[in-house]
This record gives C-alpha cells, sequence and structure tokens, in this order.
C-alpha cells in the first residue's frame, strides 16, 4: 500500500541519491513524519453478510481489518454484539485483541434502540436511556463516538424539534465520558442535508456532530448534503455499491466527494463501507480502500 507518506519519504530519497543538493536530515525527518491528509477505517458493516452467515466472528473483525487490509481504525456495529454491551468480560477481550494488533476503536454505530425524535416524550426518553450502556461499553473500548440514528415523526419543523431535544439529552449523559454523539444520514429527514444541520444547530453542543455518508441521501443530492453536514462532521462513511473498470465508484464520484471532505478541514479517519453484491465482501473493500488511497494520492499532489 503506497500511502502519501511514504510517497513523500520515495521523493525525499530519490532527490538526496539523483541531485548534487543533498536535504538536510531535518527536512528529510519531516518529509518521512507528513501525516497522510486522511486516515481510512473499515466500517464492519462491510463484512454484514459474512458475520451474519458465520463466516467472519465479530471478535475477529479487528484482525480481519489489520491482517487482511493492513487498516488500523475499526468501526463497530451494535447488531453484531447486541448482548454484550454491559459484558465486562467481553469488551475485555475485544480491547485484548485490538491492543493485540494495534488497532483502535474508534466509534459504534447504534441501531434498533428506539427513535431519539419520537413524538410521544416518554418513548423518546427511553430511547435516550437505551443508548446509554452503548455509550459506557464505547468509552470502555476506548471510541470517540456513538453513532446514532436522528429517527422522527411529524412536520419537517417539529421533527428537527424532537430529534435535537433527543440528541440534546444523550450528548450531555455522553459528555461525562468524554464521547461524542454522532449522527449519520440515515433515512427519512435526516437524509436531507439542510435538515440534518438545522438539528445540529439547534443541539449546539460541541460533542454532538455527524457522520456524512456518501449514499443514503435518496433523491437529495449526495453532494451538497455531505457539503451541508461536513461542518460538524467528526467521522466519515465512504460508502461504495460498484465500480468500473476503472476502479472508479459508479454512484459517488470519490474524488469529488473527498475534496469536499479535505476542504471542509476533515483530515481523520474515513470509514470503507462497502454494501455491494457483485464483488465479494473482501474484494468490495480491498475495491474501495484501493479507490481511497488512489484519490489520496491525487488530492495530495494538488
Amino acid at each position: 500500500m503506497v500511502t502519501r507518506r511514504k510517497f513523500l519519504g520515495r521523493l525525499a530519497i530519490g532527490a538526496a541519491l539523483t541531485a548534487t543538493w543533498r536535504p538536510s536530515s531535518r527536512s528529510m525527518a519531516l518529509a518521512a513524519d507528513a501525516k497522510p491528509l486522511f486516515q481510512i477505517s473499515l466500517a464492519e458493516w462491510s463484512l454484514h453478510r459474512s458475520i451474519f452467515g458465520g463466516k467472519v466472528k465479530h471478535l475477529d473483525f479487528a484482525k480481519v481489518a489489520k491482517q487482511e487490509f493492513g487498516l488500523d481504525g475499526v468501526e463497530y456495529v451494535n447488531q453484531f454484539f447486541k448482548d454484550k454491551a454491559k459484558d465486562a468480560k467481553y469488551l475485555a477481550e475485544m480491547n485484548q485483541r485490538c491492543a493485540d494488533l494495534g488497532v483502535k476503536s474508534l466509534l459504534i454505530m447504534i441501531d434498533g434502540e428506539g427513535k431519539l425524535g419520537d413524538a410521544d416524550e416518554a418513548k423518546r426518553r427511553q430511547a435516550v436511556e437505551n443508548h446509554h450502556k452503548w455509550a459506557e461499553a464505547a468509552k470502555t473500548l476506548g471510541c470517540h463516538s456513538i453513532r446514532v440514528n436522528a429517527a422522527s415523526d411529524g412536520t419537517y419543523e417539529e421533527q428537527l424539534g424532537r430529534a435535537a431535544d433527543g440528541l440534546r439529552s444523550l450528548s450531555e449523559f455522553a459528555a461525562k465520558l468524554q464521547l461524542n454523539v454522532i449522527v449519520e444520514n440515515h433515512g427519512g429527514l435526516s437524509s436531507n442535508g439542510k435538515w440534518l444541520a438545522g438539528v445540529m444547530k439547534k443541539v449546539d453542543l460541541p460533542n454532538c456532530g455527524t457522520l456524512p455518508d456518501f449514499g443514503n441521501f435518496h433523491d437529495y443530492d449526495r453532494y451538497l448534503g455531505v457539503t451541508e453536514t461536513m461542518p460538524f462532521a467528526k467521522a466519515v462513511s465512504a460508502k461504495s455499491h460498484d465500480f468500473d473498470e476503472q476502479g472508479n465508484e459508479t454512484k459517488t464520484d470519490y474524488l469529488k466527494m473527498m475534496k469536499i471532505v479535505v476542504e471542509a478541514g476533515y483530515h481523520g479517519y474515513v470509514g470503507i463501507e462497502y454494501e455491494g453484491r457483485k464483488l465479494e465482501e473482501m474484494d468490495g473493500i480491498r475495491a474501495t480502500l484501493k479507490l481511497l488511497e488512489r484519490v489520496r494520492m491525487q488530492l495530495g499532489k494538488a
């Protein structure tokens, strides 16, 4: 894997061998220490068929990410360890496996715990409480965030207010754990970039943000949606489905999309989330990784 860091290092070495000018040890050190434009992680949903089918175990997810793809950041999905949120022994095993491999646990994607913007206030409060155990589990695992949904009911404005109310309550709890609560565009009005940005502004808490997903915008312009939600982003999801003969994703212009991400000032982890069916999951992940590395190189030269 040729990262931007390795590329810069090779340029420095090549210059030293072919030119009469030799760079100082300090300049070479700076080139060697240059950080990549963005980092790449693996979202566990990329392997959902393999995990549900018993081909890959949840506890082996970190090993797959590191040994198969050379990635050091993982993003969990709560569906794959649904009954383990309060299992201290199980969480300790997850931590140990990551530590042994040098892999970072970045976040937990949470589904199935109720609507944080439910029109019924009692149900909304219950949904918030249902997420507490996952926030505590994320803290135990060393994650920086929990990814939640902003599902709601009612008019545009009613849903904005209700989602903001639930998210604010959960974010206040998460703040005590030094944890972020981040929302993905994941159906309903959350797939409307303007609406989701409005929710963020209404919550107005530093630990409440977004996880822009390249897909999941449906009829909404995906480039506009990512542009609108990037100011609040604390993670990014590189959704992929199919690829053409040149290795480009057929639904999303990755160069255009990642330029939006980088120009927003984001240089953190971009999570691979392969959802296609034409390629096997492992091959789809590799194709997405290769594309992200190529785009990172192109943007690094710009």
